[in-house]
């Protein structure tokens, strides 16, 4: 397992470079929606629609970086390219994953209901540094499996032209 990391490290690096403008557009959208979709609701991103009852750490702002930056990778593996593998759900699981660790522990109803305040203070909050980064994992894992599958798994260019 270990010696395929370097490997799949270096092939998603090949399809990185491989990147048309259009993907790298995607990825750019990618990346401006996917922090605005987390940072807005937790209010990591200040705003007047949302607030929180608790500070924001300093560890949200480089974990929804990472996540936005994550996320816009695997977001655009899927423009305009072959078929590549499934992610396992280590893409989605690790979207929901930075968002309960960005969010006020104090906002977040189910843990509310689950452990009162003073869980949520004293059990969630403590816990969603390691969430963010299980977060980050699952993402790194999910945007180097697409790409891997993109340069494994090449199709080749069929001509526009009709055959005779």
């Amino acid at each position: 397992m270990l010696s395929s990391v370097p490997r799949a490290l270096r092939t998603a690096g090949t399809a990185l470079a491989a990147w048309t403008p259009l993907r790298w557009g995607a990825a750019a959208g990618g990346a401006a929606l996917t922090a605005l979709l987390v940072g807005l609701p937790t209010a990591v991103i200040p705003n007047p629609l949302f607030s929180r009852m608790t500070p924001t750490p300093w560890w949200n702002h480089p974990a929804l970086a990472a996540t936005a930056v994550l996320a816009s990778i695997v977001i655009a593996t899927y423009v305009r390219t072959p078929a590549a593998p499934r992610t396992s759900r280590s893409a989605s699981i690790g979207g929901v994953l930075s968002f309960l660790a960005a969010g006020c522990p104090v906002c977040n109803k189910f843990v509310l209901v689950a452990l009162g305040t003073s869980g949520a203070l004293g059990v969630w909050a403590p816990l969603q540094p390691f969430l963010a980064l299980a977060s980050v994992a699952l993402l790194a894992v999910a945007a180097v499996k697409r790409l891997d599958g993109e340069i494994a798994c090449r199709t080749p260019v069929q001509d526009a032209a009709p055959a005779a």
